[in-house]
């Protein structure tokens, strides 16, 4: 198995963690391609018991991985997938940060974890991403999300109005500091913190959600992910924040943007022995008392 390797700079605490991770590879005899930025990160306190191999994008990994593996936390995740793009290379995550809903690893358990992934000991969840469009070149090519699509004012200047269409057919205008686009993978994200519902995978939707709305009868709405977005946007700056996950550009108010579901997706794995059901109920403590802790 051939198994690519990406990470972010973290903690210094964390590097025993990563040495276990390329341990346990060498271990199951694994062939292992490592992120070139991620190499000049850990070279020198990282011992490679076996040669490995680099990479510095997508067109390195389409024929040289089975999976990658990410180190970090969501935010590692989410750049993970610029990297394997249309590919279908599937992405798993070993958490060494706090939440966690994709990387959903615990970083106690690698060598299980790396185990099942030999004994091919897994199922895939494919996760559908959003595309944003302008009149345009966005995010240098990368204009996709797995998370979620957000328009959010630049500084402390007044709100802002966001018209929206859908279909092409008027939606409402959002007097608020921003809003959220987020497919059900990022329902769990930033949406959630604003007041979004929680939507399972393959339910076929994505959710708009106001960001402090000033009408507070303006709620997130649950959308078929058939559906096509239009944005316009008004207020008294002429420079507002476009973000795909964690990817921002600034933009100004000419500029008319569209969302829609994108043309491929995104494989996680999940092993056996965990579920989404399970997810939520670990990182939302859902059944959990805390008066108890």
């Amino acid at each position: 198995m051939k198994i690519a390797v990406y990470g972010r700079e973290f903690n210094q605490s964390v590097l025993p963690y990563v040495q276990d991770v390329f341990d346990a590879l060498a271990e199951f005899d694994v062939e292992v391609i490592v992120a070139e930025a991620f190499n000049r990160f850990i070279s020198g306190n990282i011992t490679f018991r076996k040669p490995i191999r680099f990479f510095n994008g997508c067109e390195d990994l389409r024929s040289n991985a089975d999976i990658l593996l990410s180190l970090g936390g969501d935010g590692t995740m989410l750049d993970a997938v610029t990297l394997i793009r249309d590919s279908g290379i599937p992405v798993i995550g070993i958490n060494f940060g706090r939440l966690g809903f994709l990387a959903s690893i615990n970083k106690d358990d690698v060598r299980r974890a790396i185990g099942n992934l030999v004994n091919q000991e897994f199922t895939l969840d494919p996760r559908a991403l959003l595309t944003v469009e302008a009149d345009r070149d966005l995010f240098d090519g990368q204009n996709f999300a797995l998370n979620d699509v957000t328009i959010h004012r630049r500084d402390n200047s007044a709100m802002m109005i966001i018209h929206a269409y859908l279909n092409d057919e008027f939606l409402n205008s959002y007097w608020a500091d921003g809003l959220i686009v987020a497919t059900p993978t990022g329902s769990t994200a930033y949406s959630l913190s604003c007041g979004g519902p929680i939507v399972f995978p393959q339910s076929g939707n994505f959710v708009v959600t106001p960001v402090s709305p000033h009408n507070l009868n303006v709620r997130p709405v649950i959308l078929s992910d058939s559906n096509v977005l239009r944005f316009e946007i008004e207020g008294r700056s002429s420079k507002y924040l476009l973000s795909c996950d964690s990817r921002t550009e600034t933009i100004s108010n000419s500029i008319q943007l569209k969302v829609c579901k994108a043309g491929f997706q995104i494989n996680l794995v999940r092993l056996n022995n965990e579920s989404y059901l399970s997810t939520l109920r670990k990182k939302l403590l859902w059944g959990i008392d805390t008066r108890n802790y």
